[in-house]
């Protein structure tokens, strides 16, 4: 026995003994596979380019946290998730490739070191967003309490993200709804490049957890064993459900931020203290101190050496991706043929808002696996009543309230759909999407794209947005263009009761992430609405008026004034069609060019948002492009580039309507 190396180190339990040696040996492969992947980046050029960050140092949590853990539960770790990947058991093989951004990679080469994902196992994935991954925690969560399935969900961020939004968000929700999630902090003393001691005033993090009434505990990370038993112990609470725990683990960064860092902010002691904290070599000098031979032990450091570089040589000789490829499963296939027209069951006069809670209703008896919550939407029945009386009729577990916390009921939604769920959320006013816009355009938006199309995101954000009377600044903005801009999802605005409903079906029906925004304005207008048994496809345009003269393209609640501006100039012998866009992504490129084409080439767009940055450049652009060789003419009247006032006398002045709608149209006939 080497007596130096085992100096105050405490012999490994009898009991603990083989798997004392497997977390060596596994530990040791985790560290081998890591120095291989920063080598692959420090080469000139670099073999392999982009940022990685890395555990090294932090492996035994993971591979703890799995030991404490049931084969199904599943993971969802930081974006120093490869320890994690590997400790979930992911093919040594395919994470490297991905890492190396190669065909064979888990993702084919989509997402590199921080973001790889596999959903169809247990590892949801990683996440390069610094929290983000906790909301969808309380998602996957939300899933299994639904199903009854007993599984729990560990989730892990660095010591930085407790103090962000998401993180309180997804604590505040979880301790509500007592969920099985297990929030696992790896505290290396740093967040990013700053000490993690200069940013927080509590000794522990883990005392963040107590105001949330989430039971917690600090640990050392470094002990793989401790973090077996303490995870264990928090599973069966969750299990029993007891809801949420959080496990601080101390543990030490031995290397830098990421595989650019040369570590100038961190003094020599400080390094040479994480060095000491090892659990590599912890672990290895308790075995020593328990009778193990130092012989054996190098041996099974060397052949996880032996194995990382083999399976390097092996991925590097691998092929790229295609570049064919690379445009491919962004959203599923559009639907152009073979879609059964929905039957109607029943016609009837309604609100706008009646129409919104009668298609809630319609997925709620439709689809066992449709969730739908947000804020006020149970008890209450929402703000403006859209979900009325569901709860009393589908229970609490299936129409329910949460914090007011809008990443976390985005974040969550995205969780839960990926495990399978349908969940429809409500975003009280859109203006309130900005405070977790992360959710939709980092998370929902890139998960098909990501895993190449093995895992969609079925989700339907509900929201309402425009002026109306007294509204301020931040309850009255038209958000559609910076949706739509986003690849992943789809956009739809509704302009009628009818198509209230109708949007809300057809987005439930689809297997992309889906925000349908309504109009406050027009809750309590009534039309003739068509019940079905079923939903119409995604991305259909609707012609409200023939036109010859001009047309006018529009959406949302511009549509009603256009009507009226088109009727108004029949009676001087114009003919202008009106042509309802309704989905903005995917746009229906057919009805606009067979639009613009019956009406001459002489098109007006019309929106309620702003003008620059607005839908309607893109439209115009997309016209040129669609009909090259014809003779366009095209005019947009929008809002103008302004906050929107309280004063209705101030909307007035600013808001497109009946009147400047017929005189722009009239002017572009001419």
């Amino acid at each position: 026995m080497n007596a130096s190396v085992s100096v105050g180190r405490q012999p490994v339990k009898d009991s603990d003994m083989n798997f004392a040696r497997e977390m060596l040996a596994r530990i040791a492969f985790i560290r081998a596979f890591e120095v291989k992947a920063w080598e692959l980046t420090q080469t000139n050029p670099p073999r392999v380019m982009g940022s990685m960050h890395f555990c090294a140092g932090q492996e035994a949590v993971p591979l703890g946290a799995v030991a404490g853990l049931k084969d199904d539960d599943q993971i969802i770790a930081t974006y120093r998730g490869h320890g994690w990947a590997l400790a979930a058991g992911l093919d040594a093989h395919s994470v490297m490739a991905e890492i190396c951004q190669k065909a064979e990679g888990l993702n084919g080469g989509r997402a590199g070191s921080p973001y790889f994902m596999a959903p169809d196992t247990r590892f949801i994935g990683e996440n390069s967003i610094v929290g983000a991954g906790t909301t969808m925690a309380c998602g996957i969560a939300l899933a299994n309490v639904a199903r009854g399935n007993g599984r729990i969900v560990a989730v892990s961020i660095g010591d930085g993200a407790m103090n962000q939004g998401a993180v309180h968000e997804a604590f505040a929700f979880a301790a509500a709804k007592k969920l099985p999630v297990i929030f696992v902090v790896e505290n290396n003393g740093w967040s990013e490049l700053t000490a993690t001691s200069d940013m927080f005033l509590l000794e522990r993090l883990a005392q963040r957890a107590n105001g949330y009434g989430i039971p917690a505990a600090t640990i050392n990370g470094a002990d793989p064993m401790i973090v077996r038993d303490s995870i264990a112990l928090a599973a069966a609470r969750a299990r029993a459900g007891d809801g949420p725990s959080l496990l601080e683990c101390r543990v030490p960064r031995l290397w830098g931020h990421y595989n650019r860092d040369i570590e100038h902010y961190r003094s020599k002691s400080d390094k040479a203290e994480a060095e000491a904290r090892d659990p590599l070599t912890e672990l290895r000098g308790r075995l020593l101190a328990s009778g193990v031979p130092a012989e054996d032990l190098d041996r099974i450091v060397a052949l996880q050496d032996k194995q990382v570089e083999h399976l390097v040589e092996t991925v590097m000789s691998s092929q790229d991706p295609d570049p064919n490829s690379a445009r491919s499963h962004v959203i599923a296939p559009l639907i152009t043929a073979g879609w059964k027209v929905p039957k109607v069951v029943e016609t009837k006069e309604m609100t706008y808002i009646e129409a919104v809670n009668a298609a809630l209703r319609a997925e709620l008896e439709k689809e066992p696996r449709t969730l739908v919550y947000g804020e006020d939407v149970g008890k209450g029945g929402g703000i403006f009543g859209a979900s009325r009386y569901l709860q009393r009729d589908f229970g609490a577990n299936r129409v329910f309230d949460t914090p007011i916390a809008e990443n976390a009921i985005l974040g969550s939604a995205v969780g839960a759909a990926i495990a399978g769920m349908k969940p429809i959320v409500e975003i009280m006013w859109a203006d309130f999407i900005f405070v977790a816009l992360d959710q939709l355009v980092n998370q929902a938006a890139n998960i098909r794209y990501i895993t190449g199309g093995k895992t969609s995101v079925p989700m339907v954000v509900r929201t309402q947005q425009g002026a109306t009377p007294g509204s301020c600044a931040q309850h009255s903005q038209s958000i559609e263009a910076m949706l739509a801009h986003v690849p992943g999802l789809k956009v739809a605005l509704a302009a009628t009761a009818s198509d209230a409903y109708s949007l809300i079906r057809s987005a439930a029906a689809d297997p992309d992430p889906c925000v349908i925004i309504e109009s406050r304005s027009l809750y309590q207008t009534k039309s003739t609405v068509d019940l079905t048994d079923g939903a119409e496809v995604v991305g259909k345009a609707r012609k409200r008026r023939d036109g010859k003269d001009a047309v006018i393209l529009t959406w949302g609640t511009m549509v009603g004034p256009s009507l009226a501006a088109a009727e108004a100039l029949s009676t001087g012998n114009l003919d202008v069609g009106v042509l309802d866009l309704r989905w903005l992504n995917p746009l229906d490129e057919k009805a606009i060019v067979d639009a613009v084409t019956a009406a001459n080439g002489k098109v007006l767009i019309v929106h309620e948002a702003v003008r620059t940055g607005g839908f309607a450049g893109e439209i115009a652009m997309r016209i040129r492009e669609l009909v090259p060789k014809m003779d366009v003419r095209i005019s947009r009247l929008t809002t103008p580039d302004v906050r929107m006032p309280s004063s209705p006398v101030l909307q007035k002045a600013l808001l497109p309507n009946e009147e400047t709608i017929a005189a722009a149209a009239k002017t572009l006939a001419s």
